[in-house]
């Protein structure tokens, strides 16, 4: 019982602390217009300051992996570090005036997040043995709100988009701070070995980590480009108006709802995703923001039915496409040796966000070129790739591994 209770609590705080400090992630996103005017920026230099931070994320998890740094300092004290870090080269989004320096400092922001979400994935693991997949949803639902956290902080701060900024990088420095100080190391932590890319290979060439990994892509593939174009296509569909008199921007604060509902969907199916396993609950999800994506986007605003009706529907999208995140790094940990799971886990996620800088560049053009419907249309083909590939791992053998063999 003691054991249950202390999991429990440490779950919390590790969910709460990777909230607090995944705010700074899509920091510029959420005040993209303020940006356009203050600091001339275009909307193409937008979407290479988010691409800069998902870049920034893959070269931070390779350099950790490869210098064997999670080995060298403890996953807690890295990633308290890290959060400070990232809080700290986010600050300078407000005094930085050119384009390029402010690139370089997002960057900078995404490598240091690099020491914060693959730590907390590997203290979780530490943790729980049974029920991995209920509290990798949980810290991903963290992450998903801690993202879309910005959003919250620019419909309330709608006139100071620097209190966004600072806010997004308190919140940061008050994650690592309670990760650090709060939370222990689990029972089941396991020292991981020095990176090996011979196991990588090896492992890669069988059908389970394999199908795990081809699904995952098709994940990345659509999530980080509808997070990252959400708000303005949420802009585009009820206009600028406040929410409440001339408090609360109507836009900002329903780009929050789309990741809060993202947020209890993940637990919700870490949840499922023990009881009728990882790859059904992941294919359902896929489906889902598959189907929305194919056609949402053709929906014109031309009525206020149509509005409340493209809005519901970007809800439904925003609960579905990460309702799945966390069941692939779950797969990923069930199907490798465990002493290899850093490995596996940060060679899976550093390929995976590398794929999201791909749609996240392509959107804006295809939407500029052709409008919303077709730019949302391409984000379908990853969770079609992806359903496919969660399809086949559960037919073969290999998949009795995951969720005690629920598959």
């Amino acid at each position: 019982m003691r054991q249950t209770r202390s999991r429990s609590r440490a779950l919390l705080l590790i969910s709460a602390a990777t909230f607090f400090s995944l705010s700074v992630w899509f920091s510029t996103n959420a005040i993209s217009g303020a940006l356009e005017v203050e600091k001339s920026i275009d909307e193409s230099s937008i979407a290479l300051l988010t691409i800069a931070v998902q870049l920034g994320f893959v070269f931070g998890t390779l350099v950790i992996a490869f210098t064997n740094l999670s080995d060298l300092i403890n996953a807690r004290t890295m990633f308290a570090i890290s959060a400070v870090l990232a809080a700290a080269t986010n600050l300078l989004v407000i005094p930085l005036e050119s384009t390029p320096m402010l690139i370089a400092a997002r960057f900078a922001t995404g490598a240091f997040l690099g020491g914060v979400y693959p730590p907390a994935m590997k203290i979780i693991s530490g943790w729980y043995t049974t029920g991995r997949g209920f509290a990798l949803g949980t810290m991903v639902g963290a992450l998903t709100i801690g993202s879309g956290s910005p959003h919250l902080l620019r419909s309330v701060f709608s006139e100071n988009w620097q209190a966004v900024i600072i806010g997004s990088s308190v919140l940061a420095v008050l994650g690592g701070l309670v990760l650090k100080f709060l939370v222990a190391d689990g029972p089941h932590d396991v020292r991981g070995a020095k990176f090996n890319p011979r196991y990588l290979l090896g492992a890669l060439t069988k059908r389970g980590p394999a199908l795990a990994l081809t699904g995952y892509l098709g994940h990345q593939w659509e999530i980080y480009a509808m997070w990252a174009w959400i708000g303005s296509f949420m802009l585009y569909v009820v206009g600028e108006k406040p929410l409440l008199d001339d408090g609360l921007e109507l836009a900002s604060a329903l780009t929050f709802l789309v990741f809060a509902f993202g947020a209890a969907a993940c637990v919700y199916a870490g949840v499922w995703s023990e009881k009728i396993g990882r790859t059904a609950t992941a294919s359902i999800a896929m489906v889902v923001s598959g189907g929305i994506a194919s056609f949402v986007g053709f929906l014109s605003p031309d009525s206020t039915v149509l509005i409340v009706f493209i809005v519901v529907l970007v809800m439904i999208w925003g609960a579905a496409v990460v309702a799945d995140s966390a069941q692939f790094s779950t797969a990923m940990t069930e199907l490798s040796d465990p002493v290899y799971r850093g490995t596996m886990l940060t060679f899976q996620t550093g390929i995976g966000f590398a794929l999201t800088a791909v749609t996240i560049w392509l959107l804006p053009i295809i939407r500029d070129s052709s409008g919303w419907g077709w730019a949302f249309a391409m984000l379908a083909i990853g969770p079609l790739v992806g359903t496919i590939a969660m399809m086949r791992l559960r037919s073969i053998p290999e998949a009795t591994m995951l969720a005690g063999g629920r598959r």
